[in-house]
């Protein structure tokens, strides 16, 4: 379940960046409410996915694969060119986010325990 929250938190990451185009610098109401909605509801899977992903990890996918899935958006809908620099620099992360998830520790099971100095 915790990698369906973390699926739906990009699906609203992305739903939210798109409406930030669109908004034109908050100038058209509609698309500034709706990045508004997006994005909390973004962030609330996101957290959602944290109890059993670690946040290294899903903050990674999040941010990788919602710049993969904006720059082809901006490609394919607002004309935004993409060049081999940009390619690259995008297949750097995704390698990053296979890196991370092949290390193991993106399975993890338990929660660290959070220590607390104090009386």
């Amino acid at each position: 379940m915790h990698w369906l929250y973390l699926g739906l938190a990009i699906v609203f990451e992305v739903a939210g960046t798109l409406n930030m185009k669109l908004s034109e610098g908050f100038s058209k109401p509609l698309p500034s409410v709706l990045l508004v909605v997006f994005y909390i509801c973004s962030l609330s899977f996101l957290t959602l996915s944290l109890k059993q992903i670690e946040i290294s990890v899903a903050y990674a996918i999040w941010s990788g694969l919602g710049i993969l899935i904006i720059t082809l958006i901006g490609y394919m809908f607002f004309a935004e060119q993409i060049n081999g620099l940009k390619v690259f620099s995008i297949l750097l992360i995704i390698a990053g986010v296979v890196l991370l998830n092949l290390s193991g520790s993106a399975h993890a099971q338990e929660q660290p325990k959070i220590h607390q100095s104090g009386n």
